[in-house]
């Protein structure tokens, strides 16, 4: 789909789209096309129930005198509370309704509104961008589907007063859909697809936007000790790959130290020898979807030129049980030279995330690390699909992470961490164990786990294993599969506080 700005006009063709404000009150432009149907538009919107709240839609056929197909008018609520969510809600929205009734061609009209907060060329920006991240599907492997299953919507035209500016506020929004929609494309792929090395394959190809990429294969993790992540692969006759992004846009006299972002990429996860049941396995495609935010990040932030250091760090591996697969009750030295006990194959990604934390922290010297993972069903259990976990050893680093995801809709909940906590996973013969005591506080033990590895370098883990993959398709932005979260939110944190301006 492509989607273009332009001035206010009436086309020749396809669907047009129009706003009303709350208690039916029409925007300049829905009161101009009102006038050219000689009052159409107000008595649909007196015969039914359309009110203008925010997201109603109201579809009628264009009448005579217009060469178009369609209008819809569309709901925007009160003025002052129109801010960049509900225009991106609204632009995904109309892209679902644009598809299904088979438009091909469309206009989406933006006024400038009295009281709201955002001047029209953020408004317009901000609707083609829900628009854009409405768009994604992943279908390669369909051989047959049916016409009404297809999309058909094929250019948009974003019309408002100052195109240029929505076109100059789109630019970037644009690339960080980029980065978006490669994350979904990665963790939508199956595992006889996506597997370590091919995944580090497209993680050089990176190199063609800037960003410096160096990949470490398993004779070089042997070196440095990384056996709790080797431990994990040793199962696969896929090699265990970790991938290094390094991201230079810091101008002269800015601060030079990076931020860093690490991910969770289990490319498939069986459990290993505490194998997980067969029922859902097929989902553990996604357990590689922390890996696929840090990766599609890395891509946003380098399309966009954003103005700091970033690094960003995955370790590839996938979790096999075959004869030389770890055991239960193995003991593994990490590259950290603490010693863990492990009692779950299945709690594998912390052990993946160990060796790479370590060696984040100790190799770059970052300015804080935020780690994301698809970790423990246990977070799921606690906020469900609405909120990943966050846990984090500084104050200043979490709220700015939870301000950051009120911003993109991609929101995230604190969850505790402290030393009784840490306790329940020392173990009798090593430093520790892979799990807590039984059932109790998963995600958090999980978590606590993590912590002994990034020593006093400020740092946040998320628990995205509710978030990565949505079942519903509830939210306009975001369709059914693989949700692409914690690219918008961690852009959104580097921007806001971590950017030369």
């Amino acid at each position: 789909m492509k989607i273009e700005f332009s001035g206010i006009a009436v086309p020749s063709q396809g669907t047009i789209v129009v706003g009303v404000l709350e208690e039916r009150v029409l925007t300049p432009s829905a009161q101009m096309l009102d006038g050219r149907t000689s009052g159409a538009l107000s008595r649909a919107i007196a015969t039914g129930r359309f009110k203008g709240k925010k997201n109603q839609q109201l579809a009628l056929v264009a009448p005579p005198g217009l060469t178009l197909d369609r209008i819809i008018i569309v709901g925007l609520g009160k003025a002052s509370e129109i801010d960049t969510l509900r225009l991106e809600g609204i632009g995904g929205s109309l892209i679902g309704a644009l598809n299904k009734a088979g438009d091909k061609v469309a206009a989406i009209v933006v006024d400038a509104i009295d009281g709201a907060p955002l001047p029209v060329g953020r408004m317009a920006a901000a609707i083609a961008y829900g628009a854009r991240l409405a768009s994604y599907r992943f279908d390669k492997y369909h051989t047959k589907q049916k016409e009404e299953d297809k999309p058909t919507l094929t250019e948009l035209t974003i019309m408002s007063a100052d195109a240029g500016a929505a076109r100059a506020a789109y630019q970037p929004l644009d690339k960080i859909a980029d980065g978006v929609f490669f994350s979904r494309d990665l963790v939508s792929e199956p595992g006889n697809v996506k597997h370590p090395e091919t995944i580090a394959a497209d993680v050089r190809g990176l190199s063609a936007i800037g960003i410096d990429v160096e990949i470490m294969g398993e004779a070089r993790m042997k070196e440095l000790g990384m056996n709790a992540l080797l431990g994990v692969g040793q199962g696969s006759v896929r090699e265990s790959q970790i991938a290094i992004m390094r991201w230079n846009g810091a101008p002269d006299g800015f601060d030079q130290q990076p931020v860093c972002f690490v991910g969770k990429g289990v490319t498939f996860d069986t459990g290993g020898i505490s194998i997980k049941p067969a029922a859902g396995m097929e989902e553990m495609k996604y357990d590689m979807a922390g890996a696929g935010t840090v990766i599609g990040l890395m891509k946003a932030l380098a399309g966009r030129k954003a103005k700091c250091n970033v690094v960003g760090l995955v370790g590839l591996v996938e979790n096999m049980p075959d004869g030389n697969a770890q055991r239960p009750g193995d003991v593994v030295t990490s590259m950290s030279g603490q010693t863990i006990e492990v009692i779950n194959t299945d709690a594998e990604g912390r052990l993946v995330l160990s060796d790479v934390l370590w060696y984040a922290q100790s190799h770059f010297k970052p300015k804080f690390i935020v780690d994301l993972a698809t970790l423990t069903g246990a977070i799921v259990v606690s906020l469900g699909t609405y909120q990943a976990g966050l846990f984090a050893n500084n104050d200043e680093l979490a709220t700015r992470l939870i301000a950051a995801g009120k911003a993109v809709d991609e929101h995230v909940w604190r969850m505790p961490l402290g030393d009784k906590y840490d306790k329940d996973i020392n173990s009798d013969i090593a430093d520790m164990k892979n799990v807590g005591k039984g059932r109790e506080a998963g995600s958090i033990t999980a978590a606590a786990f993590l912590q002994r590895f990034v020593n006093d370098v400020p740092w946040a883990h998320l628990d995205i294993a509710g978030m990565a993959w949505m079942k519903n398709g509830d939210n306009p932005t975001v369709p059914k599969g693989a949700s692409g979260y914690g690219v918008r939110l961690l852009d959104r944190l580097v921007h806001d506080h971590y950017e030369a301006k």
